[in-house]
């Protein structure tokens, strides 16, 4: 999700170079480098939410979803992925980029293991159907946070706050039963992760462009923060907005079984 504890309180034109605007080849060299980056993201996220998809579907088919539904195994593949998405947002500058890489690909199958429980609720033509919706608004939502000219930054504490509210709407609603209240939160939830596909992409996009403006200051700044972690926590932030985005569109769009 949005790294809230972004420190930065300057940002510059998006898409200038961190050289001489003049400069054709550095200013070249760095979009390409800002492709790569980015591209490695989408590729990752991309993989760990196929990843995800191939285990809830050979879960479901081979009977193991309904044992891990109906037994104690619930609550570990229930916490697991939680548990990892804090140890990586709050380690990542002690863990190895290697171990982030683990921790992320374990992530993507104990959410496949997770999401396996869908195929009990709702049909499968219908969660295709939402599957392809959702990567539809996310490719466009994306789009737009990474060509805007807008700095949208002053979203993030709205966002984080949607996020807290829903947390809190869903707990509630759990005891007090709310017809109304449960036909909101999936609006509400759309919404929120929509607006943190666009946040989070140009949240991407300027921690690459402030990271090689450092660089040509002080180049120790790539050790302090390699790519490869980056591209890494990067992924795993598009992939809970993904992911999130479909369960909440599902249940508008899913068909009971």
């Amino acid at each position: 999700m949005a790294n809230w504890n972004d420190e930065r309180t300057t940002r510059q034109g998006f898409g200038v170079p961190p050289s001489q605007t003049g400069d054709v080849t550095s200013r070249t060299s760095f979009d390409a480098g800002l492709r790569k980056h980015m591209l490695s993201i989408y590729n990752y996220m991309a993989s760990g939410i196929m990843l995800t998809g191939i285990v809830a579907l050979l879960t479901w088919q081979s009977g193991l979803a309904i044992e891990i539904m109906t037994g104690p195994l619930r609550w570990i593949v229930a916490l697991a992925p939680l548990a990892i998405v804090f140890a990586m947002s709050f380690g990542r500058n002690k863990f190895s980029t290697v171990t982030l890489q683990a921790m992320y690909w374990g992530f993507a199958v104990l959410m496949g293991l997770s999401l396996s429980s869908v195929f009990a609720v709702y049909t499968g033509p219908s969660i295709a159907v939402t599957f392809f919706a959702t990567a539809g608004a996310f490719a466009g939502l994306s789009l737009w946070g990474y060509t805007t000219q807008k700095d949208i930054s002053g979203w993030g504490s709205f966002l984080v706050m949607g996020v807290v509210g829903l947390i809190i709407a869903m707990v509630a609603n759990m005891f007090i039963q709310s017809e109304g209240l449960a036909m909101a939160i999936p609006f509400i939830g759309v919404l929120v992760f929509a607006g943190l596909t666009a946040y989070d992409t140009q949240r991407l996009k300027m921690d690459y462009l402030t990271i090689q403006q450092a660089k040509m200051t002080n180049p120790s700044v790539a050790a302090a923060f390699p790519l490869g972690k980056m591209v890494v926590m990067g992924a795993l932030s598009l992939y809970l907005n993904f992911i999130n985005m479909f369960l909440f569109l599902l249940q508008f769009m899913g068909s009971r079984e």
